[in-house]
């Protein structure tokens, strides 16, 4: 079997950084700095579903508050 058809049994942790961008990291390994863990760990498809239902608007914290400030929604 090759390595990309392997089955993905990793556990991973579902973060988010200061900027409110969501990603997934393996459960084993220590998050890195700037990131916190939200959400469930689990497999990487019930990680992904969960930042597919959460994270509606891609565009970094900084720039929404200054589109608001700046009164562009």
């Amino acid at each position: 079997m090759a390595w990309d058809q392997e089955e993905d049994t990793t556990i991973y942790q579902v973060v988010v950084n200061h900027e409110e961008q969501y990603s997934i990291w393996p459960e084993y390994k220590d998050i890195p700095g700037g990131w916190r863990a939200v959400g469930p760990k689990g497999m990487k498809r019930e990680c992904l579903d969960y930042i597919k239902e959460v994270w509606t608007d891609m565009r970094p914290l900084s720039l929404r508050q200054h589109m608001q400030q700046a009164g562009l929604g």
